[in-house]
């Protein structure tokens, strides 16, 4: 059961989201400001989610942000996801809060089954991409500007994923487009980065945006920008993603989330390699290799009127399928051994063993989740087993 801190300083709203959460199941607990939200994360590890107001007297929703984020707080999990609650002046805020680390943003008034709907699907993406298995270095940055960049490890020796190796191998160093296509679980982003670390503007701007997790009226300003005074909140110029990137590589993620305007604007940058600030007419020249990422059908959402055939066709010059763990189960053996190692060097002990049984019974699962269900399961027999994960502990904790 999840257990959600809410912060806000008017009673009323806490009240509100109390009651809707807990007829959710959730379990709940209040902060009236951000001073008491911090006691609260310092004594309480165990928070699954925060929805904090932004605006508050003495210490802001911001500032309780930035507080977990950056480890300042005496707190493990400075991983636990924000929702961010924001009044109508706030978006671009909350829009900010998002680059430093929320997970989303509501708005008041608050609508009660967006709510329950964004709440949901955050905690359902608790697990970051990073984690999935086609991993990172856990010490990789993506700084972009920096010398250092570690290089991402595609764990795995099947024929699937030799094959997808090799391909990105052979296309990293040129400009083409790429689409990567494949269930959610499977790593797509990290294939992208992969991309990215192997091409000739790797010593260059790697900038990616998840097309669904920012609101359709927001979409174009993020990707192009916006001048001063183009909207109510904007209350200064700003780059969009798109200059962002000039002379790297933009990564679209869940491109097929995008609406149709947007759309129509994207085709028309890649057609013509310029862009106008949203609220502007002056046009703007950018150099920038797309990679694109999606786990819908395409050729279906064209057939039903949501995507674009053009853009299609312009963003998949060539097609990167990233294959299901089911289809891949040779790997799984690898992967577990992966993890093991992962949790062990996190926690500063040695690798837990685990049974040849344990690992065949596993392998012979149905992955749905792909490499992010496995790393759950993973993750959860090493921390209720004892020395040596066995067939028992598999039994009596996954099955």
């Amino acid at each position: 059961m999840y257990t959600i801190l809410i912060i806000d300083d008017e009673k009323a709203i806490r009240r509100t989201l109390k009651e809707i959460l807990e007829y959710e199941n959730f379990i709940v607990e209040e902060a009236a400001d951000g001073f008491e939200a911090v006691q609260k994360l310092n004594s309480n590890n165990d928070f699954n989610l925060v929805l904090c107001d932004i605006k508050m007297p003495k210490m802001d929703g911001i500032e309780v942000l930035a507080a977990v984020k950056n480890g300042s707080l005496n707190t493990k999990n400075t991983n636990v996801p924000f929702i961010m609650i924001s009044g109508h002046g706030d978006i671009e805020t909350a829009v900010e809060c998002m680059k430093q680390g929320a997970a989303d943003y509501i708005e008041k008034p608050l609508d009660l089954n967006k709510l329950i709907t964004t709440v949901n699907r955050v905690l359902k993406d608790i697990k970051t991409v990073n984690k999935y298995g086609i991993v990172q270095d856990i010490k990789k940055t993506l700084n972009s500007k920096s010398s250092s960049i570690s290089k991402t490890k595609i764990i795995g020796s099947s024929t699937a994923i030799t094959m997808m190796k090799n391909l990105i191998v052979k296309i990293a160093p040129t400009d083409a487009r790429v689409l990567i296509s494949g269930e959610n679980g499977t790593g797509k982003e990290l294939v992208a980065k992969m991309l990215y670390e192997n091409s000739n503007r790797k010593d260059k701007p790697f900038v990616e945006i998840n097309c669904a997790a920012i609101p359709n009226e927001l979409i174009e300003s993020e990707l192009f920008g916006h001048v001063k005074g183009s909207f109510t909140s904007a209350i200064k110029d700003r780059k969009g993603k798109f200059e962002q990137a000039d002379g790297g590589t933009l990564f679209l993620d869940e491109v097929g989330d995008m609406n149709l305007s947007a759309q129509s604007k994207v085709l028309r940058a890649l057609q013509e390699k310029r862009i106008c600030r949203v609220g502007s007419e002056k046009e703007i020249t950018v150099d920038v290799r797309i990679i694109a990422a999606t786990n819908k059908d395409l050729q279906k959402e064209i057939e039903n009127g949501k995507f674009r055939e053009d853009l299609y066709h312009r963003l998949c010059v060539i097609e990167i399928k990233v294959p299901s763990l089911n289809d891949r189960k040779e790997d799984i053996p690898l992967l577990i051994e992966y993890f093991l190692e992962e949790f062990a060097a996190e926690n500063g002990k040695k690798p837990q063993k685990i049974e040849s049984k344990a690992v065949e019974v596993i392998t012979k699962m149905n992955f749905s989740g792909n490499v992010r269900q496995l790393r759950n399961i993973i993750e959860r027999l090493t921390i209720l087993s004892e020395d040596k994960i066995t067939l028992n502990d598999v039994k009596n904790y996954v099955l």
